[in-house]
């Protein structure tokens, strides 16, 4: 049995995993965010309320580890950051661990039983609270660490003059301390951003998404602008990557209306030519960062057992 946590900066989720598609949830408990004790406290505890003792210890964390050294940078999770964490927390819990970046797991997870079946080259989007990206290759993450690459949400990318709609933006300032990244203007609080720098207006996205679905004329401008921002990087990645599918998740792939009119304006701008659907909502069933945390930890166990 594969023990894993999807560790996020407000909870973190539970799973007993046997195999891929039997990812058993057990719940959710709140993160310690600045007490690194209270999170070993936390994971012992989980540990201990195992069925059966597991063989692995496998995490799904919003974060990169530095391929080089190993150093974890959680910007959410403030007791983590600066941690050669996979190896301290092996240490600690004396038992293999696995760590990975969560939209890497999203990747897998889409990869192995979600909208990526059967596609060589899957690139895992996440369009929530921020823009992330994980890119799996015959079944297998790119990364072989670190949880960088597919990472579309930073760099300063995203389109500044637009001709349709016509449109001049600022760099908008991001968290990782860049700016002019489709994080800070094409997430969900981006989308916020980007709808109040345009109307003056402050609205939740839920509500921008629903007025745009309801045809309402300021959000359906707001939209037209964010897919013309966020289209051409991703025709761009799919150039790159050939990826046969690119499977979204986050709260704005909610809207599967969105979602269509982002595959047809990406399809528009992308080399290849799709007769089919190419950027499609996610289909796991079960918590995609667990889903994808248990397959790293299950082929770990293999290989501890080979």
């Amino acid at each position: 049995m594969i023990i894993c946590f999807d560790i996020g900066g407000t909870t973190i989720k539970v799973a007993e995993a046997y195999s891929a598609d039997k990812v058993i949830p057990k719940g959710r408990v709140a993160t310690p965010v600045d007490d690194f004790d209270a999170f070993i406290a936390v994971l012992r505890s989980q540990i201990a309320q195992a069925n059966t003792a597991p063989e692995v210890v496998a995490f799904s964390m919003a974060g990169v580890l530095d391929p080089e050294t190993g150093v974890a940078t959680m910007a959410n999770i403030p007791c983590l950051t600066g941690r050669k964490l996979e190896q301290e927390l092996a240490q600690i819990l004396g038992l293999p661990v696995v760590l990975a970046n969560d939209a890497d797991c999203f990747a897998l997870a889409e990869a192995t039983v979600g909208a990526g079946r059967g596609h060589d080259v899957v690139f895992g989007l996440i369009l929530g609270t921020g823009v992330g990206g994980g890119v799996v290759v015959r079944g297998e993450l790119i990364n072989g660490n670190g949880g960088f690459a597919g990472e579309i949400g930073h760099g300063p990318v995203a389109q500044r003059v637009i001709d349709d709609p016509a449109v001049t933006l600022p760099a908008f300032a991001c968290g990782c301390g860049q700016s002019g990244c489709l994080d800070a203007v094409c997430s969900a609080r981006g989308l916020e951003r980007l709808h109040q720098h345009l109307h003056g207006v402050t609205e939740d996205s839920k509500r921008i998404v629903a007025d745009w679905e309801a045809g309402e004329a300021l959000a359906r401008h707001t939209i037209d602008v964010w897919i013309a921002i966020l289209a051409g990087p991703l025709a761009v990645m799919e150039n790159m990557l050939g990826a046969g599918i690119v499977a979204v998740g986050g709260g704005m792939s909610n809207s599967t209306a969105l979602i269509e009119a982002l595959d047809v304006a990406v399809r528009a701008r992308s080399l290849r030519k799709f007769d089919r659907p190419l950027i499609v909502p996610a289909q796991c069933p079960i918590e995609p960062g667990l889903v994808g945390a248990a397959i790293l930890g299950l082929q770990r166990q293999k290989t501890i057992a080979a």
